[in-house]
């Protein structure tokens, strides 16, 4: 009798430990969602993390990659992070206004960049790790900024003037800067996610919008638009983040590997950049379907003298400190326009 049962217990020991052995075995998936294509710089950077993590971590880690909203929307995928539906989000810096932390919508400032370099001394430097920090009372974790690039306006009217978009109805992100922005312009802002933009501009429910160049490209924007107007006028990026909890109860040895595989999308993600938007746009003009115009020098002029009032206004949302901090770092002076 006593035989059996220590032989029953041995026998329920060992099937525990092969359990176990079994589940040590089986990768940490993480769910990384984004609501752009898969061929975007985003799309791409998302995919390059993928592979890096199964492959720094010797297969232990499993990055499951969601594009164009096939798993949240604009709109969800934030409260689907906090609430450890997913793990993994790389949304655009607009997004954080609702979460009260609204310093990030400095990136929406039109004209507050003039190029990538300026950029890059926000992003890589005191300032972009300050906002990163704000978001951990949020159980967020920004481990990257990313890329997309400069935005462009179209429409199915020629813009060559602030002037000329009096009247539009614009989509934009959700952003109150961007609603300044447009009413700026005297255009009408209208906030739609990004996934239904293209129907909208195809029903004539808005007359235009801005985007990087892939963005408009790959979402085939071009199709349902006449005219394309590059300005320049403002950056899209974004920062990918990670549930907090999730991210600090990671092995060790695991996180590390992460964050190597973060770094080198990372360099992956801001090297494409450009140059998809650049070839996006040469794909636009080759498609017949959209006229593309480069403003020149005084055009351009003129819609940065009329944007950057957009920086004053905006101080009491984005916060006064963080304009200055970002005029600081990039040496920008609107005194001087």
């Amino acid at each position: 009798m006593k035989l059996r049962v220590l032989l029953a217990g041995l026998s329920a020991g060992l099937a525990l430990l092969a359990s176990q052995m079994v589940w040590a075995q089986q990768p940490i998936v993480i769910k990384f969602s984004h609501v752009v294509a898969a061929n975007t710089p985003k799309g791409k950077a998302a995919d390059f993390f993928a592979a890096k993590a199964a492959e720094l971590t010797g297969g232990r880690v499993k990055v499951e990659v969601y594009p164009n909203s096939t798993l949240y929307k604009d709109k969800e995928e934030i409260e689907a992070l906090q609430l450890g539906s997913v793990q993994m989000l790389a949304p655009s810096l607009s997004k954080f206004g609702p979460l009260g932390v609204k310093e990030f919508e400095a990136f929406d400032l039109p004209f507050i960049f003039d190029g990538v370099d300026d950029l890059r001394k926000v992003t890589n430097g005191p300032l972009g790790k300050q906002l990163f920090d704000k978001l951990q009372p949020k159980g967020i974790l920004g481990l990257a900024y990313w890329d997309n690039g400069f935005k462009s306006f179209s429409a199915n009217k020629p813009i060559r003037t602030p002037a000329d978009l009096k009247g539009l109805k614009m989509r934009i992100q959700s952003s109150d800067v961007l609603k300044t922005q447009m009413r700026e312009l005297g255009a009408l802002p209208q906030v739609m996610a990004f996934g239904e933009t293209y129907q909208a501009l195809q029903t004539g429910v808005v007359d235009g919008t801005e985007n990087p160049h892939s963005n408009l490209y790959t979402q085939k924007m071009h199709e349902v638009q006449k005219y394309v107007t590059v300005t320049d006028h403002g950056y899209l990026g974004y920062a990918v983040i990670v549930n907090k909890k999730f991210w600090e109860g990671l092995p060790p040895d695991v996180r590390k590997s992460l964050e190597e595989a973060m770094a080198q999308a990372t360099r992956y993600a801001n090297q494409i950049a450009q140059v998809e938007n650049d070839n996006a746009l040469e794909a636009v003009k080759k498609s017949g379907k959209t006229t593309v115009y480069v403003p020149t020098k005084e055009e351009r002029a003129a819609f940065k003298k009329v944007l950057v009032g957009v920086h004053k206004k905006m101080e009491a949302r984005v916060g006064k400190e963080t304009i200055e901090a970002i005029y600081k770092a990039t040496g920008f002076d609107p005194a001087k326009l």
